[in-house]
């Protein structure tokens, strides 16, 4: 709706202040024609927003003003009550501040939409944590955290490589911090190279004194978005070559994903036992001995050679060990 849309431009530009009306066109899927029509309708409507169009321009309001929560649709305020902290933000140290926040967004809110937050708190509960053992300890993150908000220079100590005893120390500059599936990234340049390091991996973080100055381009979702990517790309592959029962064949996404379902609408029609030959996706021969030694006798490995050889050697050696 344009009301909602009005709204999100007004709200864009009280707290990021003067942005471009491609910014604004891009952050709210719209045209830029539409964003200078929106600021025209605001203009109309009395709200001190002015547009400068050429180099250098861009759409903003005057300083003093600034707008209340009353704007909130039903529907964003029960979204807003269903927030809660994510384990990462209380590693970070500002669980608190985000409580309070929120307590503050509540009550500003008019009085007939603060009674929805008991509401939406019994019936929507938002648990960040995995069923496993928790995450591995950051000691440093707080540390890493602060030179990040602070533009200064870290020191870090790590390992060349994970199991090795080699240590090396290097001075990064460090642009951001980006929590994955609850685990803890820095990303920092050093030797004019952007690099990527997992934080419960340093041995040693301290701030310097020197600060340094963050490229006005750099953005760090986009950044994260394009790593991820070439890594996923560069994850070593081992393909398996296998026959696949009936009945393991409509779970096999909950140990593959949705990727296998592609294999499975290629693959040949089932043989007389209803098998069908399927290819597997893997990283190394290991990883494929363990999962497969999992399905039993529902997976018979055809191709490599040396998987299905290892996995025989190690069944033998499992009912040989259990026989006696």
């Amino acid at each position: 709706m344009r009301a909602d849309r009005l709204l999100s431009l007004l709200m864009l530009l009280q707290t990021r202040g003067r942005m471009t009306a491609q910014k604004l066109a891009d952050e709210l899927e719209v045209s830029v024609r539409t964003i200078y029509r929106d600021i025209d309708a605001l203009s109309a409507a009395g709200i001190p927003i002015y547009a400068e169009r050429g180099p250098g321009g861009g759409c903003e309001l005057i300083d003093s003003y600034r707008t209340s929560l009353t704007g909130l649709s039903g529907d964003e305020v029960r979204a807003l009550f269903m927030l809660s902290v994510p384990a990462p933000l209380d590693e970070l140290g500002v669980s608190q501040e985000l409580k309070a926040a929120l307590l503050k967004l509540a009550a500003a809110l008019p009085a007939a939409r603060r009674q929805d937050e008991e509401r939406v708190r019994q019936r929507i509960h938002l648990d960040w944590a995995g069923w496993g053992p928790s995450e591995e300890p950051v000691p440093h993150l707080q540390t890493v955290h602060q030179a990040v908000w602070e533009d200064r220079r870290l020191r870090l100590t790590y390992r060349l490589r994970l199991g090795t005893q080699v240590e090396v120390e290097r001075v990064v500059d460090p642009y951001g911090l980006v929590a994955k599936a609850g685990v803890w990234h820095l990303v920092h340049a050093s030797d004019g190279h952007l690099r990527v390091h997992r934080v419960s991996r340093l041995l040693d973080a301290h701030i310097t004194d020197e600060r340094f100055q963050r490229p006005a381009d750099f953005d760090l979702a986009a950044y994260w978005e394009a790593w991820c990517a070439e890594q996923e790309e560069n994850r070593p592959y081992y393909p398996v070559a296998a026959r696949v029962a009936p009945a393991l064949v409509p779970v096999l996404p909950l140990y593959f994903g949705d990727r296998i379902r592609d294999a499975i609408a290629q693959a040949g029609p089932p043989d007389a036992e209803g098998w069908i030959t399927l290819t597997l996706p893997f990283e190394r021969l290991e990883d494929a001995r363990e999962r497969v030694l999992g399905f039993g006798r529902a997976v018979e490995v055809l191709e490599p050679l040396e998987l299905r050889r290892s996995v025989i050697d190690f069944a033998n050696q499992i009912a040989d060990f259990y026989g006696r």
